[in-house]
């Protein structure tokens, strides 16, 4: 992760977040640590997926995000099944990075 991107919190992810349980640090986890990147084509936002701990149990989670030099804003967070991922990246909607 680079020093001088600030993280923002967009209120719907903070609202995504509150629904779902999903502590507040896990975002920001996910976009420093993922290793599985993509372009999401369908809503023209970058997509990072890492597998998480919440509740005692161990999930597939994507962050969607926007980057800019300075800036990253985190716009929302879901547990995704394994079928769904595949589906999104054989139809080509999502594109490596």
């Amino acid at each position: 992760m680079k020093e001088e991107h600030k993280i923002v919190y967009t209120e719907h992810i903070r609202l995504r977040m509150k629904l779902r349980g999903i502590p507040n640090a896990l975002p920001k986890q996910i976009w420093t640590e993922a290793k599985e990147r993509y372009y999401d084509q369908a809503t023209k936002h970058y997509v990072a997926v890492m597998n998480c701990e919440v509740k005692k149990r161990v999930r597939e989670f994507v962050l969607s995000y926007d980057e800019n030099d300075d800036e990253i804003r985190l716009i929302t967070v879901h547990p995704i099944k394994l079928l769904q991922k595949l589906s999104r990246i054989k139809t080509g909607r999502w594109k490596k990075i």
